[in-house]
This record gives C-alpha cells, sequence and structure tokens, in this order.
C-alpha cells in the first residue's frame, strides 16, 4: 500500500474560494475515482494558505490508473482551470506506511 499526499499552496486569502470550487465541483468525484481518500485538509499552524488531500492506494498501477481517470473525469476537467491561477506550489509525496502501523 501506498499512500498520495498533495499539498497545494495557495495564493493567501484564496483558501475560501478553492475550497469552495473543491467542495462543488470534485470533491465527490474524486472520492468516487480515486478510491481510498483518507481525507482533505487545510494548514492552521505552520505553512498557511495549504490544501492538503491524502489518498490510499494498493500499487504504484492502481495510482497511476486512477489519477488518468480522474484527469478525463468532466467535473475535474471544469475544475482545474478554475483553480490553477490560485495556486502558488504544488507537492506530492508518496508515503509508505511502516509495517507496525497499518492503516485501517
Amino acid at each position: 500500500m501506498i499512500v498520495e499526499q498533495r499539498t497545494y499552496t495557495l495564493h493567501p486569502g484564496r483558501g475560501p474560494d478553492y475550497l469552495a470550487i473543491y467542495g462543488e465541483e470534485t470533491y465527490a468525484a474524486s472520492q468516487r475515482i480515486l478510491g481510498n481518500m483518507i481525507g482533505v485538509f487545510t494548514t492552521e499552524i505552520g505553512e498557511l494558505n495549504q490544501f492538503i488531500t491524502m489518498v490510499a492506494y494498493d500499487s504504484w498501477e492502481e495510482r497511476a490508473e486512477r489519477r488518468r481517470q480522474l484527469r478525463a473525469d468532466p467535473a475535474y476537467l471544469r475544475y482545474s482551470p478554475q483553480v490553477r491561477p490560485m495556486i502558488v506550489r504544488q507537492e506530492s509525496k508518496i508515503l509508505i506506511p511502516a509495517p507496525f502501523a497499518p492503516l485501517k
């Protein structure tokens, strides 16, 4: 199993707009297509103006296929151009759960 953590750093003040668009336009599609969404988060302490998603996949191949499906989804295609100008930086990390602490 792998976990992808995607962090989007937004322009200051754009967080509410980003959350509204994500919630209205693509959250349902992301849940349906990506599968095991662990959570969607915003930052309150540390580096601010960040939107973070975490999704678990059984394999790299599953991740690649589900990401391909998401990029072809009409809701995602509407969402992406709306939020792109709000994003300063995007980062993706792949996390491997420790063998003694598997995800539930």
